[in-house]
């Protein structure tokens, strides 16, 4: 028997060996039981695939993000068997992985119950303690049509011979150039047990599942459009360990506790009526309170790095969004045009960028005046499909802090660098302080422009970002059609990453518009534009926020810094009289004067997250003191009113949380 000559790679290290002729993978990483998978050429294999001679393999360990994809579609294949094995009427759609886990759409008769999901699970159980194994088939279309001729779904995925995005980006499980079924075979007989078309890889065996959980069913529609059948979907999740399912289902827990929707229910901050629309929220008077403060401190910084504040309208006429570009990229996501002025169209405005160039443009420009700096809180409405509208983070009129940069070719390297700087810097007042950067770049089926300029605009990004010292990761094809982005990606307080501020250079719209300023000697020269959101969308942000700090926020962003509790009706206006003092010095300071008792005040407001609660009794009056509770239940007595005074308005002033 001949021998074969591979490279096992395994990051930085590279290891050459020789094997006989017909050795597999599962061979080559024998006793390495974390392997799952192996790498060959970039293309993902089971374990069952035969080395050929020149490979370069790498093993794909289950903890890995490949090896983490591969557990969860095997899961979703192990959920798959059992569904049909429960509900033997059910039809088969798609199962990829997605983050965290995974799904599979079916077309059932009744959507699938709490019960059924349940069952379900049980099933599966049996089916992962069975140790059926995975195998790989490459079939022909005519066998494969006539396999799954059950499969109306999976006859209509083979007429497709690729691969398809389906709504939440994943791909079909269609192989590129040949088809291939997978079955599951009886670990003891080899009998068929199951079979599924799929591009795989999967793991050797459902023994290898180690822990897994149903958690919702959903409906959707067959691949994501809205003119295909109504199918249901069962999301699940899947970890190499019952510690990290348990890790998991705790963090959840956890985020559910935070949910932004919840909490602005509970603390009376904002709600979105079904009178109104899906993802138009309005905002209540506590809730416009922490608006409003997020937006005079912004306001306030902006003013002190010379932005300059503008204003547009809701509405406008078609004819500048296909002046921009917009239209012939971004129609899908706005509003249908309203007919008016004898047939001429208006969109609701998606985006205040066109609109600040038309103020750039309203008269000649000098070089003395840049960079420019326009800022607006611009409303924009975006038509998402009801699919993806969350809350206040993926809504459909929101309000951008958006900022527009005209400035010389010269000045946009340091442009950029202040401004990262100046980001950074707000994003970490409002209490986020664990970044990293994204760098966008062209993607090549959707861009104006040249490949040169695209070059020019990425390097002076990229250079900016990588200034900051913060890690830089790329985003290949992420970019608007107009130019490169760099954009701002933040940890919360349990640790789930938001994208929040963007930054982008753009040397196509100036063009477009035929933006002008005149240059030191007399010429005509065209700006560089600079689009940058620092919040994305205030009500985002405030969303963000709210989960960030679990509803506490920070006294000098809650609606209510400190309220009053008298120990009786004889203290009530000794502390009405503090709040007034509190009140004149810029507090938001309250008093309950309501019938309950002194007890249950302190549980009312507990539960509405009030940084601090000023309790007065006979011995305050007497000695001219207060008494603070604070939000985790202790209590500092015999405070003189000047000093409590004072502590409130420094952790206002210095932004601290208590």
């Amino acid at each position: 028997m001949s021998d074969v000559r591979v490279v096992i790679s395994r990051e930085p290290d590279r290891e050459d060996r020789v094997v006989t002729t017909g050795t597999t993978a599962a061979e080559l990483f024998q006793g390495e039981r974390a392997v799952i998978a192996a790498k060959v050429a970039g293309e993902l294999k089971d374990l069952t695939y035969v080395v050929q001679d020149g490979d370069e393999v790498e093993p794909v360990e289950i903890t890995s993000e490949d090896g983490l994809n591969i557990l969860r579609h095997s899961t979703a294949h192990v959920m798959a068997q059992a569904v049909q094995e429960v509900f033997p009427e059910a039809k088969l759609g798609i199962g990829p992985p997605i983050k965290d886990g995974f799904y599979y759409d079916f077309d059932v008769e009744k959507p699938f119950t709490p019960e059924d999901l349940k069952v379900i699970e049980k099933k599966m159980q049996e089916i992962q303690k069975r140790g059926q194994r995975f195998q790989r088939r490459v079939v022909t279309e005519d066998a494969a049509r006539e396999e799954l001729a059950s499969e109306p779904y999976k006859l209509e995925l083979i007429g497709l011979k690729g691969s398809a995005s389906t709504d939440d980006g994943a791909n079909v499980e269609v192989g590129g150039g040949e088809l291939t079924i997978y079955d599951n075979l009886d670990a003891k007989t080899g009998e068929l047990c199951w079979k599924d078309l799929c591009r795989g890889p999967h793991l050797p065996s459902t023994r290898l599942i180690p822990a897994f959980k149903l958690m919702r069913n959903a409906a959707a529609y067959w691949r994501g459009s809205e003119k295909n059948p109504m199918l249901q979907r069962i999301y699940g999740t899947a970890w190499p360990s019952k510690d990290e399912l348990k890790a998991y289902l705790d963090f959840l827990e956890e985020a559910e506790k935070r949910d932004h929707r919840k909490l602005g229910s509970e603390l009376d901050l904002f709600s979105i009526p079904e009178e109104i629309g899906s993802g138009l929220a309005v905002f209540h008077p506590k809730g416009g309170i922490i608006r409003r403060a997020m937006e005079d401190y912004s306001r306030k910084r902006h003013e002190e790095a010379d932005y300059q504040f503008v204003y547009s309208p809701h509405a406008t006429k078609g004819t500048l969004f296909e002046k921009s570009g917009h239209l012939d990229w971004y129609a899908d996501g706005m509003y249908p045009p309203m007919q008016l002025d004898e047939g001429v169209d208006y969109y609701l405005k998606p985006m205040n960028c066109p609109m600040h160039n038309l103020i750039f443009d309203a008269r000649g420009r000098s070089y003395r005046e840049l960079p420019l700096r326009l800022f607006e809180f611009g409303t924009v409405y975006r038509y998402e499909k009801s699919g993806v509208v969350h809350g206040l983070t993926r809504a459909r009129g929101f309000t951008q802090d958006d900022a527009h940069i005209y400035c010389t070719k010269e000045q946009m390297a340091d442009e950029l660098d202040s401004l990262l700087t100046f980001v950074l810097d707000l994003l970490r007042d409002y209490g986020l302080n664990d970044f990293y950067l994204e760098l966008s770049t062209k993607d090549p089926e959707k861009y104006i422009g040249s490949d040169e300029v695209w070059e020019e605009a990425t390097e002076t990004l990229r250079k900016a970002a990588e200034k900051q010292g913060l890690p830089l990761t790329p985003d290949p094809g992420g970019a608007a059609f107009y130019g490169p982005k760099i954009s701002v990606q933040a940890k919360d307080a349990i640790g789930r990453t938001w994208q929040m501020s963007t930054i982008q250079v753009d040397f196509n719209l100036p063009e477009r518009f035929d933006l002008e300023y005149t240059a030191p000697d007399g010429s005509r020269q065209r700006p560089v534009m600079i689009h940058r959101a620092l919040f994305g969308s205030i009500e985002r942000f405030f969303a963000v926020l709210l989960e960030h700090y679990a509803g506490a926020m920070p006294p000098w962003l809650a609606p209510v810094q400190a309220v009053g509790i008298p120990i009786g009706d004889a203290h009530i206006e000794y502390l009405q009289e503090f709040a007034r003092e509190a009140k004149a010095k810029g507090l938001r300071v309250d008093v309950d004067a309501s019938n309950d008792r002194m007890q249950k005040k302190i549980r009312n407001h507990q539960k509405l997250k009030t940084p601090f609660m000023v309790i007065v009794g006979d011995e305050d009056m007497a000695a001219g003191t207060v008494s603070f509770r604070y939000r985790d239940g202790s209590q500092e007595n015999g405070i003189p009113r000047a000093d409590a005074l004072a502590k409130l308005v420094d952790v206002v002033e210095r932004r601290v949380q208590v």
